[in-house]
């Protein structure tokens, strides 16, 4: 039986269309549910993606959802206008990370390099002259190419990491999973590198905390029409690895849970914290 799922990047992409586009698009995705072989969806391989496994659905003339399909799993992967639609594909691919297990949305690094060169130009560290200011330095230069797949960091992207300065950190990040990401921003601001806490190699990589974070499985076609007659962001609910344990946990009555404030941190003058506290652990339910 082949999983049906959506991912985080397809619900922001379908809010930011106009009611009446929102509406077509949820319309295909419930057909595409209820029967994927429907010769009105019109499948069309994305030649030029660098993941042989995109594809793209009609909506109507002019949108497209974009699907990950594999004998496994069909997943809604992104939607807009026909053009971008297929650029954000030709982009990207969708990937077990060798190292943590969980499935990841990464960019090509070569499609980005060739849109933002600047991302990648090596940091320098020439001797200054004496009234010119201290070239900057690399942020993660200490840290091994084993340190940076522990955490999530793709592959190909490791030489980016390495070389970024702390003015550039902030462009590359948006690139890279976002688990990988917060685990950067918290070694620029901190010093020290969050170890990720331990998971079975036997786990689905769609199951992985990790994962979980970005894609979710529609169990039924109950669950998809509840998800076409309310508001995405009302259902799929993407979880954060530091929410699973209270999203799954069972009591015997009625809880409040909030979030454990993180602790005051002495943030670099350099680095700019996050939207968000940071969670250092998980929500506490009384």
């Amino acid at each position: 039986m082949t999983d049906f799922r959506i991912a985080d990047s397809f619900t922001d992409a379908l809010a930011r269309l106009p009611a009446q586009d929102q509406k077509a698009v949820k319309n295909s995705a419930f057909d595409l549910q209820l029967d994927p072989s429907a010769p009105g969806l019109q499948f069309h391989r994305i030649e030029k993606s660098k993941d042989p496994h995109f594809w793209s659905i009609r909506v109507n003339r002019d949108l497209r959802i974009i699907v990950h399909k594999t004998a496994e799993s069909l997943l809604l992967a992104y939607v807009d206008h026909h053009d971008k639609a297929y650029a954000w594909a030709e982009r990207r691919r969708i990937e077990a990370h060798p190292r943590t297990g969980a499935v990841q949305i990464v960019e090509v690094r070569e499609r980005v390099e060739r849109a933002a060169p600047d991302l990648f130009i090596p940091a320098r560290v020439p001797e200054p002259a004496p009234s010119a200011p201290s070239p900057e330095p690399p942020l993660f230069a200490h840290l091994a190419a084993d340190d940076l797949l522990a955490v999530g960091v793709p592959e190909d992207w490791l030489a980016a990491v390495q070389a970024a300065t702390e003015s550039r950190f902030f462009d590359l990040a948006p690139h890279l999973p976002a688990e990988a990401a917060e685990a950067l921003l918290e070694y620029a601001a901190t010093g020290r590198l969050p170890k990720p806490e331990p998971v079975a190699a036997t786990i689905d990589p769609f199951a992985h905390p990790d994962a979980r974070r970005r894609f979710r499985t529609v169990e039924n076609l109950a669950e998809l029409q509840a998800a076409l007659d309310a508001p995405w962001e009302k259902w799929a609910v993407f979880l954060h690895p530091s929410q699973c344990s209270v999203v799954e946990r069972a009591f015997n009555g009625p809880r409040a849970c909030r979030d454990q404030p993180a602790p005051a941190r002495p943030w670099s003058p350099c680095i700019a914290p996050p939207a968000s506290p940071a969670r250092t652990s998980a929500p506490r339910c009384c």
